[in-house]
C-alpha cells in the first residue's frame, strides 16, 4: 500500500470518527471539501448512520442539509431511522422522517422496531402503515 492510500484510509477514519462523535462542523467542512456525504465503511455504514445512532442530532443535520440518503442501508440492512429509534432519539427520528426517510425501510424497519420496543410516540410519527 502506497503513502497515497495510507492518508485515504487516514482520512476516513477521521471523517468516520467526526460522525461518531458529532462535531458537526468539522464534519460538514469535510463533505463540502469533497469527502462524499454517503461514504460507507467497511460495513456498509453511512456518515448518517454513524451520527444518529450515536444520537449527534446536529450531525444528522448538517449531513442532511448536505443531501445525505436518509434511507441508505447498512450491510446488515439496517437504515438510520432504524438505528434511531432502537437508541431512542427520538430528535433524530424527527429530522429522519422530515428527509423523507420510510419508516418501512430496512431489516428489521424502524416501524418493527418501534412496534418491538412500544415507542407508541415514534409509531405516530410514522403514520399509517
Amino acid at each position: 500500500m502506497g503513502d497515497d492510500d495510507e492518508r485515504v484510509i487516514e482520512l476516513a477514519a477521521e471523517v468516520f470518527g467526526l460522525a461518531r462523535r458529532g462535531e458537526a462542523e468539522a464534519l460538514g467542512g469535510y463533505v463540502d471539501a469533497g469527502v462524499p456525504v454517503n461514504l460507507t465503511n467497511d460495513r456498509g455504514d453511512t456518515l448518517l448512520m454513524l451520527a444518529a445512532y450515536h444520537g449527534h442530532e446536529g450531525a444528522v443535520a448538517a449531513l442532511l442539509a448536505r443531501g445525505a440518503e436518509p434511507d441508505r442501508a447498512n450491510d446488515k440492512g439496517q437504515t438510520p431511522l432504524a438505528g434511531a429509534v432502537f437508541k431512542g432519539e427520538t430528535e433524530i427520528v424527527r429530522a429522519l422522517v422530515a428527509a423523507g426517510a420510510d419508516p418501512d425501510a430496512g431489516t428489521p424497519s424502524a416501524r418493527d422496531a418501534a412496534e418491538m420496543f412500544g415507542k407508541t410516540e415514534l409509531l405516530r410519527l410514522f403514520g399509517a402503515s
